[in-house]
């Protein structure tokens, strides 16, 4: 009798993200594991939220690109002086976001990614995809509501080399 495939949510835990980003790395299961064609090449990549003590540690051995186009956005983008910069909510502490851009059949399961990177200083608590006009054309993007109570929204997207930070602005209500 054939098993059954393992549920998307079974896929993602601790141990993937730490095969893939280094020890450094935990899931984060508290927020949705977000799948879709980020990078616009036609095939599946994933992004998870995880907490990192040192994202830069690992960059190299596991071959990911560290960015954080929120400082970014707002002239300081160097993950090197950035990470330093800490957040004052406890509960965002370390929070990050991994990025998979898939390759072949297999997509972000295949060995050998077609890329990955780590997103730091990005401030949210919630997190989705969505679709947005970006000059003429309609990409995925990775939506981050920032508070429950100020309604502040903003995304991330690829731009053909690297994750850049666009705030969406706040509910009129």
């Amino acid at each position: 009798m054939a098993q059954p495939e393992p549920s998307p949510a079974s896929e993602i835990d601790t141990a993937f993200v730490q095969k893939q980003f280094g020890s450094e790395f935990r899931f984060e299961p508290k927020y949705p594991v977000l799948k879709s064609d980020f990078d616009g090449d036609g095939i599946e990549d994933i992004a998870i939220v995880a907490r990192a003590k040192n994202p830069m540690v690992d960059e190299a051995e596991h071959k990911y690109r560290v960015l954080d186009p929120y400082y970014g956005f707002y002239g300081t983008g160097d993950p090197r002086i950035t990470t330093s910069f800490g957040s004052d909510d406890p509960e965002a502490k370390g929070l990050v976001v991994c990025i998979i851009h898939g390759s072949g059949a297999e997509a972000w399961r295949a060995t050998d990614a077609k890329a990955k990177f780590v997103i730091v200083n990005l401030p949210f608590k919630q997190v989705a995809v969505k679709r947005i006009q970006i000059k003429k054309k309609l990409v995925n993007a990775i939506y981050a509501e920032v508070s429950s109570t100020i309604q502040d929204s903003s995304v991330i997207f690829f731009d053909g080399k690297k994750y850049k930070y666009q705030p969406m602005g706040s509910e009129l209500q």
